[in-house]
């Protein structure tokens, strides 16, 4: 719980988000996506369809919209509001104009975000300096400073373009990335903002017959049931907690996806079933072995060229780069490009686009 106030600054009282008007054109903030690397250019692309987004530069643009429209973003895994002041060291926020300024900069993303907690991120964060900082938000805020778990993520960092900081702060509690809809998990489990990615690159097509093999979780089919309407989709995997798994997810999303406990490379279905095939294949540490992928690959990609259709995509993700690329190399029967590669949790895989020679 936050201690009473000492402050020399008087408290900023904590409001309620406005139930009947807030929907309504606010002022203009700036703001910055963050992003996996790798997946820059697909949050910019969302981003240029957002109305009333101006001054894009990359991932930084003014807004005035309700900032509820923000967080239905699906590229990005954090957005946050970013307000500069013209001071040489963070010290210079704690002067009385600065710190009235950045309380009110804050309790502005408070009344949107509900925030019960916040942290600082920052080089130095366990200086005195930045210490003094926590305690005089927490007093003001009437927030509890929580260093490691804190709702309300506030970064400190020099500007970019000018001499002075920048405050950053997440406009959720949450990151983006930590899907709603996400009731159950996997070890090994796909990134939902990968998952969206490698939809995006390989193309929305209402026509599509989908097929998931190897689903696990269910991120990839509950990504594209929320990208809009499909011919067809079915997941398959041989764990069954891998299927219950998946199945949970789906009903928080409320889509209804078949998902079955088969192996995704003898299904017995007919040649030629999907249009778009699109897998996280194991990478052999949290799911699945380096020796075991070694058979699996080569045999994975004969299967899916009976399944595809003539004009198909399939679509891979994989972290066992050197052996997915010599699997390429020694076979005939596949086109193939790298569509992006992204940095997540210590690893870099990447996605790969085929389609039938």
């Amino acid at each position: 719980m936050p201690r009473a106030s000492h402050s020399k600054y008087a408290p900023f009282p904590r409001s309620k988000r406005p139930q009947g008007d807030h929907r309504a054109r606010q002022p203009a903030h700036a703001y910055l996506l963050e992003v996996l690397p790798g997946l820059e250019p697909v949050a910019e692309e969302e981003l240029r369809a957002v109305p009333l987004a101006r001054d894009i530069r990359g991932l930084r643009f003014w807004y005035p919209g309700d900032p509820e429209r923000l967080t239905r973003l699906r590229a990005p895994v954090a957005v946050f509001r970013v307000r500069a002041w013209d001071v040489p060291r963070p010290r210079g926020l704690l002067g009385h104009q600065q710190f009235a300024e950045l309380t009110a900069f804050l309790a502005g993303v408070l009344r949107f975000g509900g925030h019960r907690s916040f942290r600082l991120a920052a080089a130095g964060r366990e200086s005195s300096v930045m210490a003094r900082l926590a305690d005089e938000l927490q007093a003001a805020l009437q927030l509890p400073h929580d260093p490691e778990e804190g709702e309300l993520l506030i970064r400190l960092r020099p500007q970019e373009d000018g001499p002075g900081w920048e405050v950053l702060a997440r406009l959720t509690p949450r990151p983006l990335s930590a899907r709603a809809w996400r009731v159950c998990n996997m070890g090994g489990g796909l990134n939902a903002t990968i998952a969206y990615a490698m939809h995006r690159l390989a193309g929305v097509r209402e026509e599509d017959r989908i097929f998931n093999p190897m689903s696990g979780s269910g991120t990839l089919l509950v990504e594209r049931a929320l990208l809009g309407p499909y011919a067809a989709m079915v997941g398959v995997d041989l764990n069954p907690e891998a299927v219950a798994c998946a199945r949970a997810n789906l009903h928080a999303a409320r889509r209804d996806v078949e998902v079955a406990c088969v192996d995704a490379l003898h299904t017995g279905l007919p040649p030629r079933s999907f249009d778009l095939i699109i897998s996280d294949l194991p990478w052999g540490d949290a799911v699945g072995t380096h020796g075991d992928n070694a058979a699996l690959y080569p045999a994975f990609l004969t299967e899916m060229h009976r399944l595809l259709s003539r004009q198909g995509r399939l679509v891979v993700l994989t972290h066992e780069l050197r052996l997915f690329e010599r699997v390429l190399r020694e076979q005939e029967r596949w086109y193939a490009r790298e569509l992006f590669q992204v940095y997540s949790g210590g690893h870099h895989p990447k996605a790969y686009l085929l389609s039938k020679r």
